[in-house]
């Protein structure tokens, strides 16, 4: 039994950061303390995306994050993309070109009626930037967000700390240059979507081996997932709008065909913590500075945050 036991590998998902340095090292050391040291060392780590924006830190976040591979060498190391990610990516210049060679200018066609309010980025470079680099960089008219009861933070993304943190004011093209190399390649190298054939889940007492999909926000219910992952492996920057890395209501539940046959959804995004059978949403923190940033560990399912404090 014991021979067993050590088989299973860890597997631990990380919520949304949104630029919280503290609170990443915090969480990082936590699970350290936690996890056994040898299982911690061979752990898959996946990351669920959204590492920028709302907090102060984002370029001290990436340096951790860039840093792991080699500082933990026998981790495996998933890095999601978020919408977030997507529309910093999509303004320095790293997103992925549409595979169909169409200029990210078509983005813009189907939300134009949003430009003036929403402010969009019309500096230098703008030309060809996808939608969501310009929404990113914009200037909101509306100062004050109602559905977070807060002021936006420069633009609908809340990008203003972003800039900040690499020492440019927000909407300034001067962040292209501002940003290292080595931030621009793990912004390019981002996955939209990451799989598992055999992950290991305690419910109720009993353990399953499961398939795992990560992806940031979550699959669609209305259409099939095949042709969603398709389109997520291939990083397919001519649709605008990602729904598997931005959707809500439409992305919340298990597509009725991966209930069939048992696979574990996780996703970060909604900020909220939801457990629900094989459906796991971590996103406890939604970039606000007074809630914590969450990690679950499979197979045991425990939810770690960077609040505790967590004796080694």
């Amino acid at each position: 039994m014991a021979d067993k036991k050590e088989e299973e590998r860890i597997v631990c998902c990380i919520g949304d950061i949104h630029g919280y340095y503290s609170k990443l090292r915090n969480l990082w050391s936590n699970l350290e303390a936690l996890i056994n040291p040898n299982s911690f060392q061979t752990a898959l780590i996946i990351f669920l995306g959204d590492y920028c924006d709302r907090g102060p830190d984002t370029r001290k976040v990436i340096d951790f994050l860039v840093s792991l591979p080699s500082r933990y060498p026998k981790q495996t190391h998933v890095f999601l993309c978020g919408n977030h990610d997507l529309a910093f990516s999509a303004f320095v210049k790293v997103l992925p070109s549409p595979p169909d060679g169409s200029p990210f200018s078509e983005t813009w066609k189907e939300y134009e009626q949003h430009e003036e309010r929403e402010g969009w980025f019309k500096g230098i470079g703008y030309q060809d930037m996808h939608l969501q680099g310009r929404r990113w960089a914009g200037l909101i008219k509306d100062k004050f967000n109602i559905s977070k009861g807060m002021d936006y933070k420069g633009s609908i993304y809340d990008a203003a700390p972003t800039f900040e943190s690499y020492k440019v004011p927000h909407g300034s093209a001067e962040l292209v240059n501002a940003v290292p190399d080595k931030h621009k390649e793990f912004l390019r190298d981002l996955v939209w979507v990451h799989e598992e054939d055999d992950v290991c889940i305690e419910i109720s007492g009993e353990k399953k081996h499961c398939k795992l999909v990560a992806v940031h926000a979550g699959l669609e219910k209305a259409k099939g997932v095949e042709e969603q992952l398709k389109v997520l492996k291939l990083r397919d920057t001519k649709i605008p709008k990602v729904a598997a890395l931005s959707g809500r209501k439409d992305v919340w539940d298990i597509p009725k065909e991966l209930t069939e046959k048992p696979t574990i959804v996780v996703s970060g995004h909604h900020g909220k913590l939801y457990i629900e059978g094989l459906r796991l949403i971590i996103d406890e923190g939604g970039g606000y500075e007074q809630k914590p940033v969450a990690a679950i560990i499979l197979p045991s399912m425990k939810i770690i945050r960077d609040t505790e404090l967590m004796m080694g």
